[in-house]
């Protein structure tokens, strides 16, 4: 075997070095990013990333990764405003939210029971939920977020098993202007158009939706 030359052999430590260096914790969620700034998400969002009820902090779990990437680059840039997770995100590379967001996408989403949106909606949460009020221009929140709240795609993010105090906060900001960062400001137009009970009411109903027997 030819040996390298000092200068050579610098040279490619250094390139393996950097190439390490480059690549991401394969455990962002459990243990943050390289930044001191970038914390574990587990300690707000839980071992299963299904959030703290009691605290607001939503559950990640089995949520969209361009959806979940969306998010952390709006907060990078302010179009999303959280005090929490503002200056987390600003702490996290391209690849670290690539890497953090393709785990939390992985992990396994609670199950939803089947809704029959036949039967005659026992709550206002769950009329507004499943029938929306349209004399307001409030569609139903099942027809952007799927059967059940579940979540379609990356564009509409699961509501279902998400904390109530959670969705309430998300539709008071949409509702007063502070949270703006989808197409066409459609969550501020319907937000702005629901009452204080109704958000509260719409909030329960999903934060529940997946505890409770629902008859298919």
């Amino acid at each position: 075997m030819i040996p390298l030359k000092p200068t050579l052999l610098s040279s490619v430590m250094l390139l393996a070095f950097t190439n390490v260096q480059a690549q991401p914790s394969p455990n962002l969620y459990l243990q943050g990013g390289a930044q001191p700034g970038a914390t574990a998400c587990v300690a707000c969002h839980g071992a299963d990333g299904m959030g703290l009820a009691p605290a607001g902090f939503p559950r990640l779990a089995g949520i969209s990764a361009d959806y979940l990437s969306k998010q952390l680059h709006d907060f990078q840039s302010g179009k999303r405003v959280s005090p929490v997770m503002q200056p987390l995100a600003k702490s996290l590379t391209d690849q670290e939210i690539t890497a953090v967001t393709t785990a939390i996408a992985a992990m396994p989403a609670p199950e939803v029971p089947a809704i029959n949106r036949s039967s005659m909606p026992a709550s206002l949460g769950e009329k507004l939920a499943l029938r929306g009020a349209w004399d307001r221009q409030i569609p139903e929140c099942v027809s952007c977020h799927g059967p059940g709240g579940v979540g379609v795609g990356s564009a509409f993010p699961p509501l279902a098993n998400q904390p109530a105090m959670y969705l309430t906060a998300q539709l008071n900001a949409w509702r007063d202007g502070s949270r703006h960062n989808d197409p066409n400001d459609l969550m501020g137009h319907i937000a702005k158009a629901m009452t204080e009970d109704e958000i509260k009411a719409v909030a329960e109903y999903f934060a529940n939706v997946g505890h409770k027997e629902v008859t298919p």
